[in-house]
């Protein structure tokens, strides 16, 4: 069994470590809201087929509206900004900023009615993860003709974070179905939805050329549809019902590294000691908030919504 666990945790390393640089490579050609749209369109209307056909019962209408929130929030919200800036901003970039999540989740948490206040760890983490965004996306990287990143790119990036936050901690309280499958299935539809609405507004119909597509973009696209969005998460999912929460939650740690090194490796992202240097910070305050007294309320939240991209 622990060989098993070990290949199902490994495999969501990379898979969803490896989604932001598909992301990236994908919205070359296509789209950003239409081709996050598509991914999720697809990957959520397969999962409900199999659901169904496993016999899971029905979806109430109060279980679709919780599912159009959450996914709204997570995936038009979410994914839909990261596909966004990422035609502005490296994979890896992208990444690290989006692997803060748990930094606005313990804000987002102590801000609602109820919600568990940060103890002396958890604000640790929280000065000492927003300090490396700040080390990361600074005045002087974001000023100047010499401007590492685009200001516009970095606010979305922040924005998704903070929503994809917010969505998970409602979903801790939504009336979802039992099947984590299916409640995920319902989600990416609901969130594909609302994302080829927000590509439709945006214009984007209009930009769509199918003959200047490139391979690449459309690998890029059935990668993240068969892999990033459903098989991610069957493996996922078998790991909550087989591994501690705290070992599979190590996903936040690992999947901004990957993505940064597959970034610089695959698609020859710059990766300077000022980029390493944030990531160490960055990832350190995660592991301080992990690992402080709100632990158990995060990792339920990640585990209900996962930041996988």
């Amino acid at each position: 069994m622990k060989t098993k666990i070990w290949i199902a945790l490994i495999a969501i390393y990379v898979i969803w470590g490896s989604t932001y640089l598909a992301i990236r490579l994908a919205v070359e050609t296509i789209p950003p809201f239409l081709m996050a749209g598509t991914r999720f369109l697809i990957s959520g209307a397969v999962l409900l087929a199999w659901r169904r056909l496993a016999g899971d019962p029905l979806p109430t209408a109060r279980q679709w509206r919780s599912a159009a929130v959450v996914g709204l929030l997570l995936l038009l919200g979410g994914n839909g900004l990261v596909s966004w800036a990422e035609q502005h901003v490296d994979s890896g970039i992208a990444a690290l900023l989006i692997g803060a999540v748990p930094l606005f989740m313990v804000v987002v948490e102590a801000l609602r009615r109820g919600g568990v206040k940060p103890g002396w760890q958890s604000i640790l983490g929280l000065a000492t993860g927003f300090g490396g965004i700040a080390l990361l996306v600074g005045p002087s990287e974001l000023s100047g003709k010499g401007m590492q990143f685009a200001p516009l790119a970095v606010g979305a990036l922040l924005l998704a974070a903070l929503l994809w936050s917010i969505g998970s901690v409602y979903s801790r309280t939504a009336d979802l179905p039992a099947s984590s499958l299916m409640g995920t299935g319902m989600e990416m539809l609901c969130g594909g939805i609302g994302l080829y609405l927000a590509g439709t507004l945006a214009g984007e119909w209009q930009a769509v050329h199918f003959s200047a597509i490139t391979p690449q973009s459309w690998i890029a696209l059935a990668y993240l549809v068969v892999f990033g969005s459903m098989m991610g998460f069957v493996a996922y999912t078998w790991l909550l019902h087989h591994a501690p929460v705290s070992l599979v939650a190590t996903y936040a740690y690992v999947n901004p590294v990957v993505a940064i090194l597959l970034g610089a490796w695959i698609g020859r992202e710059v990766l300077d000691a000022r980029t390493l240097a944030a990531a160490l910070v960055i990832i350190s305050s995660v592991v301080l908030i992990n690992t402080s007294r709100q632990s158990k309320i995060i990792q339920q939240d990640e585990t209900t919504s996962p930041a996988a991209e």
